[in-house]
C-alpha cells in the first residue's frame, strides 16, 4: 500500500472523529424563588402592593381592583367584625392578590396596620376576614453610655431607643434620681429588640440586665421570674434585694417634676404664698396617669380648684391623689394595681399648665411623697433567693464584662 493512500485514509479517519457531533447538554433549568408571605406563596398569584393615599377608602380602593357594590358592602359587613376597614390610614401599606389567569380576578385584600399586624380580607364569594401578627423574633443587645448632660441625650449620641431612657428610670425608680444624673455617671444594659420578616426591626422588647453608676456607687438591676404561672418578672441587686418598693415613684412615665412640694411657695395662679402640698409632674396633654401602688379608687370626681381628679385608698395608712386630669379613667369602688391607667394628664382646675398634681398622705397628714422612706415590696422567699443568686452570677459577669466609654478613658490616663 503506497505511502500517500495511508496518509489520506488516516486524514477521512480524523476528520470523521471530528465531525461527530458531542452529546447535547441539557437545558439549564433556573428554579422560580418561592416567596411566601401573610401565610400565602405570591408565586401562585398577581400580586399588587401599595399604600393608602389621601382620599382612599376601602370601597374605592377595591372598586379600582375590579370590585363594586354591592359586593363590596357585603365584604364590609364581613370584616368588621374582625377589624373596622374604614378606619384604615394614610401611608398604610396593603397587598392585593388576583388570579395568575388572564381574567386576574381579586382573591384576598391584606391591610397592615402595622410593622407586626396584618388583617386579611376575603374577596371571593365565600367571605371571611381574619387578623394575624407575624412572628415576632427578640434578639439580644449590649449597650453602654457616659452621662454627659442628661441619659435622653447619651441615648440619642449612642443611637438608641429614647425608650430605653424610659425603662431605665423605671427600673431604678427608687434608687436613682434621674432628674439630678452628674456628669460622669455611666450605664451598662443589656436588653431584647423585637424583629419580623428575620431584619425588620419593630421596637423595643425591654431592658433584662442593667447595671448603674452614679456618684461612683454602682447599683445592679437583674431581671428574674418570681411568679412563671402569672409571667411576673421583677429587678433584683447583686444581693437579691427587690428594687421595687410599694409605691412608684411617679405617676406619669419619665416626666419633669415643674414644681415640688413646699409649704411657702408662692403660687403664680394665686399671687401670693400658698401652701404646695402635691408634686406636680408636667407631661403633655393626653399621657396616660398610672395609679403609683395598688388601692381601691375612693373618689373620682370634678371640682373647681381640682378639675378632674381621682383619690385612692391604698391602706389604712396611705392615700394618694391625682388632680387636673384631662379624662378619669377609674371609677368610685375600682380597685386598681400598681402601674394601672386611671386617667390622662390635662389643665382642668385651677392650672396654668399640662400636669398632674400628685398627692400624698400618710396617716392623714399630706406629706412629701419624695422624701418619705416608704415601704419596700415583698422581700423575695429564701429558695427562690438561692435559685436567683444562682442565676444572677453569669449575668452580672456579662454585665461586667461591657467595656465602658469610663473605662477606656481611664485605662488611656493610666497607660499615658
Amino acid at each position: 500500500m503506497n505511502r500517500f493512500y495511508i496518509i489520506s485514509i488516516f486524514i477521512i479517519c480524523v476528520n470523521f472523529s471530528c465531525e461527530k457531533k458531542s452529546k447535547p447538554e441539557p437545558p439549564l433549568v433556573v428554579k422560580e424563588k418561592i416567596i411566601k408571605q401573610f401565610g400565602y406563596t405570591l408565586n401562585d398569584y398577581h400580586v399588587v402592593k401599595d399604600t393608602v393615599k389621601s382620599g382612599d377608602s376601602f370601597g374605592t380602593i377595591l372598586e379600582k381592583n375590579n370590585l363594586f357594590y354591592p359586593q363590596i358592602y357585603n365584604i364590609v359587613q364581613k370584616a368588621k367584625q374582625v377589624y373596622d376597614v374604614r378606619k384604615i390610614n394614610i401611608g398604610k401599606p396593603y397587598t392585593i392578590l388576583f388570579s395568575k389567569d388572564s381574567l386576574k380576578s381579586p382573591k384576598l385584600f391584606v391591610y397592615q396596620p402595622n410593622l407586626i399586624d396584618y388583617v386579611l380580607v376575603s374577596l371571593t364569594d365565600s367571605l371571611w376576614a381574619e387578623k394575624k401578627s407575624k412572628a415576632v423574633k427578640l434578639i439580644e443587645f449590649e449597650a453602654e453610655g457616659t452621662i454627659n448632660s442628661s441619659l435622653s441625650e447619651t441615648m440619642e449620641e449612642k443611637k438608641l431607643s429614647p425608650l430605653l431612657s424610659n425603662e431605665l428610670s423605671e427600673i431604678y425608680a427608687w434608687s436613682i434620681d434621674f432628674f439630678r444624673l452628674e456628669k460622669g455617671d455611666n450605664f451598662k444594659i443589656i436588653y431584647t429588640g423585637k424583629f419580623v420578616d428575620d431584619s425588620t426591626y419593630v421596637g423595643l422588647n425591654r431592658i433584662h440586665s442593667a447595671y448603674f453608676e452614679h456618684r461612683k456607687k454602682p447599683f445592679y438591676a437583674i431581671e428574674f421570674e418570681t411568679d412563671p404561672k402569672r409571667g411576673i418578672f421583677e429587678y433584683f441587686d447583686e444581693n437579691g434585694k427587690n428594687l421595687r418598693r410599694a409605691f412608684l415613684r411617679s405617676p406619669v412615665q419619665f416626666s419633669r417634676i415643674s414644681s415640688r412640694y413646699n409649704l411657702k411657695r408662692k403660687i403664680a395662679y394665686y399671687g401670693r404664698v400658698r401652701p404646695h402640698l402635691g408634686t406636680d409632674f408636667a407631661a403633655p396633654v393626653g399621657t396616660e396617669i398610672r395609679a403609683t401602688a395598688s388601692g381601691t379608687v375612693v373618689k373620682s370626681g370634678y371640682t373647681r380648684g381640682n378639675g378632674n381628679y381621682v383619690t385612692i385608698k391604698h391602706n389604712n395608712t396611705y392615700s394618694t391623689q391625682y388632680l387636673h386630669m384631662k379624662k378619669r379613667g377609674v371609677k368610685k369602688g375600682q380597685f386598681v394595681r400598681q402601674g394601672d391607667y386611671i386617667g390622662t394628664v390635662g389643665m382642668t382646675g385651677n392650672t396654668s399648665g399640662p400636669h398632674v398634681c400628685y398627692r400624698f398622705w400618710k396617716n392623714g397628714k399630706q406629706v412629701d411623697p419624695l422624701r418619705q422612706k416608704l415601704p419596700e415590696a415583698k422581700p423575695i422567699s429564701q429558695d427562690l433567693k438561692d435559685k436567683y443568686l444562682t442565676y444572677m452570677k453569669p449575668v452580672k459577669k456579662q454585665l461586667d464584662s461591657i467595656v465602658s466609654n469610663v473605662n477606656l478613658v481611664e485605662n488611656s490616663i493610666v497607660n499615658n
